[in-house]
């Protein structure tokens, strides 16, 4: 006799379908506008200028929004440039890139502007080694996800999210800073931000969990290299 056993799948690789209370999944949209994975360099690099006392000592106000402008149309402006090019050419169907296909050509795009942005800092000895340790740790992020792509639609709101994570991880462990209601902060928006994308997206707790560890680990990679 042959009895076949059919296993039922995981739970962490499947979507999981609830019906929400509609303000719940208005929270959760804005939860995922305000922390789109593009805006992380921008937060990060407010929180290295203007909050930690020590990295841009030195800089005046001016000079310390100078930088985040820089970050801002690189590491943001040009990668959603591209994305709205993509939308309007119809090589997607989508600005919000649902499926792994439409991810392919952002990824590689991001990557360029990212490695970009570091190649910049990183020729530049005045800017403080944290943020061009953070920038080349973003373009890890996105190489890493770019690979991950092929096998599942990884999580880009957790691998941003991880990223945030793990740069204030690596802040606090250089003692520049008390940083425990930074990094308290950090880890409350990111377990928000990741159940925002559970809500209101068809990620996977696999996907999210991916792009978390994904996130965290390019800056510990980033930051043994360059702190």
């Amino acid at each position: 006799m042959n009895t076949e056993w059919n296993a039922a799948p995981s739970l962490s690789s499947q979507p999981i379908t609830i019906n929400y209370n509609p303000a719940i999944k208005l929270t959760a949209q804005v939860f995922s506008y305000i922390f789109h994975p593009l805006f992380i360099p921008v937060y990060v690099t407010y929180f290295l200028a203007f909050i930690h006392p020590d990295y841009f000592i030195g800089y005046d106000a001016k000079e310390k929004w100078w930088i985040i402008i820089r970050v801002a149309y690189t590491m943001v402006f040009f990668p959603l440039l591209t994305v709205l090019l993509l939308k309007a050419l119809g090589f997607s169907q989508s600005v919000f890139l649902k499926t792994q296909k439409e991810r392919i050509i952002p990824y590689i795009a991001c990557g360029i502007f990212f490695f970009w942005a570091y190649l910049v800092f990183r020729n530049q000895p005045e800017i403080p080694s944290i943020l061009t340790a953070f920038t080349f740790g973003v373009f890890l992020a996105s190489s890493a996800a770019l690979m991950a792509n092929i096998r599942m639609k990884v999580s880009m709101h957790a691998i941003g999210m991880g990223g945030l994570t793990g740069i204030f991880i690596v802040v606090m462990a250089t003692n520049t800073m008390l940083m425990t209601w930074p990094l308290f902060a950090a880890i409350i928006l990111t377990g928000a931000v990741c159940t925002s994308r559970l809500i209101v997206s068809n990620h996977t707790i696999k996907e999210i969990n991916t792009g978390l560890l994904i996130g965290v680990a390019s800056q510990f990679v980033a930051a043994y290299l360059y702190l």
